[in-house]
């Protein structure tokens, strides 16, 4: 069984170089981007900028899920506002530092996400997504429900406390960096995912699930292992979102969040390794600075798509990905 594996998976003899100088090449862009970003308060505020990182990295955890394995999710907003909710609860109410609150956060997002993707994945294509949805919007009414998550309110005046006992999170600035290693941690766990032989599992079964069951690979269970990462990483986004905000609310559980976490994933890329983190300060720049339109930002945001769909049908970093290997 284990010598048929190996068509599927193998590449030719000159493949390895080229995988490794693409390795190479992603790793250099990621260094820039790191450097850029933290380089990035000096010109622009911190807590926007975070919010950009938070959803940057739930984006990436979205496309880690359709991307690779092929699966639309249209509930991921009940890990990314559930773990909200529990880092919220526990700093606030328990007294917990907030790494526990985070860690406690993204913790129950990978339960639940093992939970409903072992549900889930029972189904394909459309029915996947309709299960998902449906799930999701239970998680809401039960959010809106529960004595303490506060209702319509949500959980409020979430205090900073110092990380670690040292890092005085009360300033911006130094949230700021502990925000941009829990990002670039995320960046790298979802890479070294998608380029080991797990993430290449994941893809043959993206391109043809049959032929990858025929050559004895159990798909359900790489399926249900991808959803479950996935979850956990958009846990990991939302719970960090609640200790910078120092909120957690319906909003995020809400089905509008699972839209917009597709409509980043679209925009940047789908199925690329930056095209999320693209998507996603596109989207959160747009609501920033065009919050004063009103309702009108959903309109823009609604053309936007549209013309990205029209024009752009791999994205932005996807379409300038082949542009350059045209070029080239």
């Amino acid at each position: 069984m284990l010598k048929t594996q190996t068509p599927i998976l193998a590449e030719s003899p000159a493949a390895p170089p080229k995988a490794a100088s693409t390795t190479g090449r992603d790793l250099m862009i990621f260094g820039g981007l790191l450097l850029l970003l933290a380089a990035a308060p000096l010109v622009l505020y911190p807590v926007f900028l975070m919010k950009v990182l938070c959803f940057a990295l739930f984006a990436l955890a979205f496309n880690l899920l359709i991307g690779y394995v092929g699966l639309l999710s249209f509930g991921h907003a009940m890990f990314f506002g559930g773990a909200a909710y529990v880092s919220a609860y526990t700093v606030k109410a328990w007294g917990w530092t907030p790494e526990l609150g985070i860690l406690a956060g993204t913790a129950c997002a990978g339960v639940l996400g093992a939970v409903v993707g072992s549900l889930a994945i029972r189904r394909q294509g459309i029915y996947f997504a309709m299960v998902t949805l449906a799930l999701a919007q239970m998680f809401f009414f039960f959010c809106l429900q529960a004595p303490f998550t506060g209702g319509e309110d949500g959980i409020q005046g979430v205090p900073r406390r110092p990380i670690l006992g040292l890092i005085d999170t009360t300033r911006d600035i130094n949230l700021y960096f502990v925000v941009l290693a829990i990002f670039a941690l995320g960046f790298l766990v979802i890479y070294r995912t998608i380029h080991s032989p797990f993430g290449q599992v994941l893809k043959a079964i993206r391109e043809n699930e049959p032929r990858a069951i025929s050559l004895g690979y159990r798909t359900d269970q790489y399926k249900l292992l991808a959803f479950v990462i996935s979850a956990t990483l958009a846990g990991l986004a939302g719970a960090t979102k609640a200790v910078v905000f120092q909120l957690a609310s319906l909003t995020d559980v809400a089905w509008q969040m699972s839209g917009e976490v597709v409509l980043m994933t679209l925009v940047g890329g789908l199925g690329t390794v930056f095209g999320p983190i693209v998507g996603a300060a596109v989207i959160i720049t747009m609501q920033n600075y065009l919050a004063g339109f009103g309702e009108w930002v959903l309109v823009i945001q609604g053309a936007i798509f549209v013309v990205v769909v029209l024009l752009f049908r791999r994205g932005i970093v996807g379409e300038l990905a082949a542009f350059l290997g045209r070029r080239t």
